[in-house]
């Protein structure tokens, strides 16, 4: 049988694939988002020190920018690489690759003699952090069936709220317990190194993913893992493989942009990512700090403040998801952007006046907008993408949270110089605009969509 004849089955295999349900499909969800409670411990601990740090380096504004956003730059090459290299040598060579290098340079940073030393650990320690990401997304997508894989796509921003607790939890016994300024910062950098450990242990005997082995035409293989997930050996594929060639992965926006409404909901995407890397990383990522400078409390009462408001984030990431098959994904954006703007005005106002009590409770409501908005913009670029592409799609798309987010915690301090504290969050409030704007007249309704046997996806 010619490689053309067996297309057919592969496509009929693949969309077969996404009705299936599998609790062990569910477990390698969770597998998946829990890599994000790394992310977040290493994208975002730093800015619960940056204060120590600034007290033991004396950094410029723009070294300590850059130290920062290091991580983010890093995770700009590991999607793309990432996303590439999942749709090219397998998704799970991928994951064990990045987990180790998790580890080495996790562990690296709790040992950085200067800030230059420490910006270029965080750069290398982005590299997987960006590549884990694009390259998680691909299991969710693949193991999960329609409605349930949409709803675990969106849950990667309350593990992202989870990491943020954990390090603000930590920071804060520390000052409480008098702590050397020197050893915490060192300590809660380098301990990322403990989870990532974890969970390689815990992944480590995960299979590769179904889809990608049939769309290489590792049939045996695929049959294999489909028996064990799902108790289902696809009878419709022969036993034997087949020699398929690969597709070329700079045909991937080709692809996309052949049905209209997968285009536009990829664009959202973008945008989306675009605008909610950028909203955060500018007032939400500096919030700490943001609240020592003004005076709205010690760096200690600064770090309980935090606690309380990601705590309520995490709790807004968590019933994010929930919602999803009620309100949709396009509500959800619509609502959760319309949030972030309104509390940045709010917020900017509040420091422009010297009205600074109001400005926690304007962060509050801003991170639970944020946590919505934030959501789905890769959930919706993972899922509208063809299976054979969804690697690179999910890592392309990762970018343009990962660009703004870098330009953001590099150029904020600077920018706070400039244009001070409230100029700067009002500046902030046109990235929700953005976001707002795309949810309102781009992105289509998209839920519990397959693909067809084209490989295509079927929006609804």
């Amino acid at each position: 049988m010619t490689v053309a004849a067996h297309e057919p089955q592969v496509r009929q295999a693949v969309a077969y694939l996404v009705g299936r349900y599998s609790p062990k499909g569910n477990r390698v969800g969770w597998l998946m988002i829990a890599s994000i409670f790394i992310e977040s411990w290493d994208l975002y601990s730093i800015a619960f020190v940056l204060v120590f740090l600034k007290e033991q380096f004396n950094p410029s504004a723009l070294m300590l920018g850059l130290t920062a956003g290091a991580t983010q730059a890093g995770a700009v090459i590991g999607a793309l690489a990432g996303g590439w290299l999942s749709d090219k040598i397998g998704r799970r060579a991928v994951f064990l690759g990045t987990m180790v290098i998790f580890i080495v340079a996790g562990a690296a940073q709790g040992f950085a003699p200067s800030m230059l030393v420490l910006a270029l650990i965080r750069l290398i320690l982005g590299i997987p952090l960006g590549m884990d990401i694009a390259n998680g997304y691909t299991y969710i997508m693949e193991f999960l069936p329609r409605d349930r894989r949409e709803v675990m796509g969106n849950r990667w921003q309350f593990m992202f709220a989870v990491g943020e607790i954990a390090a603000i939890g930590l920071v804060t016994v520390g000052l409480a317990a008098h702590m050397d300024h020197e050893l915490l910062w060192r300590l809660i950098l380098g301990l990322s190194a403990v989870p990532a450990l974890i969970l390689f242990l815990f992944r480590f005997n995960l299979p590769e993913t179904a889809a990608w082995l049939i769309e290489r035409g590792r049939f045996r293989e695929a049959k294999q893992v489909t028996s064990t997930m799902y108790g289902d050996p696809l009878d419709m594929l022969p036993d034997h493989d087949v020699d398929i060639p690969k597709p070329k992965l700079s045909r991937f926006l080709a692809d996309i942009r052949t049905d209209r409404s997968r285009w536009r909901a990829t664009l959202f995407g973008w945008t989306s990512c675009f605008a909610q890397g950028s909203e955060f990383s500018t007032f939400a990522f500096y919030m700490p700090t943001l609240f020592v400078l003004v005076g709205v409390s010690s760096v200690l009462g600064t770090n309980l403040i935090s606690l309380a408001v990601y705590t309520l984030a995490a709790i807004s990431g968590f019933v994010g998801p929930l919602l999803v098959p009620k309100i949709g994904q396009r509500n959800l954006s619509i609502y959760g952007f319309s949030m972030v703007l309104v509390s940045l005005i709010v917020a900017g106002v509040g420091l422009l006046t010297g009205n600074l009590a109001i400005v926690p409770f304007a962060a509050a409501v801003m991170l639970w907008g944020h946590y919505w908005a934030a959501e789905n913009g890769m959930t919706i670029s993972s899922v509208v993408a063809a299976p054979r592409y969804r690697g690179t799609a999910s890592g392309f798309a990762y970018i343009f949270v990962k660009i703004p987010s870098f330009m953001s915690i590099f150029l904020f301090p600077s920018l706070f110089d400039a244009i001070g504290k409230g100029g700067a969050t009002l500046f902030t409030a046109i990235f929700p605009l953005i976001g707002l704007l795309a949810a309102i007249f781009v992105l289509p309704k998209v839920y519990a969509h397959g693909e067809d046997e084209a490989g295509l996806a079927e929006i609804r």
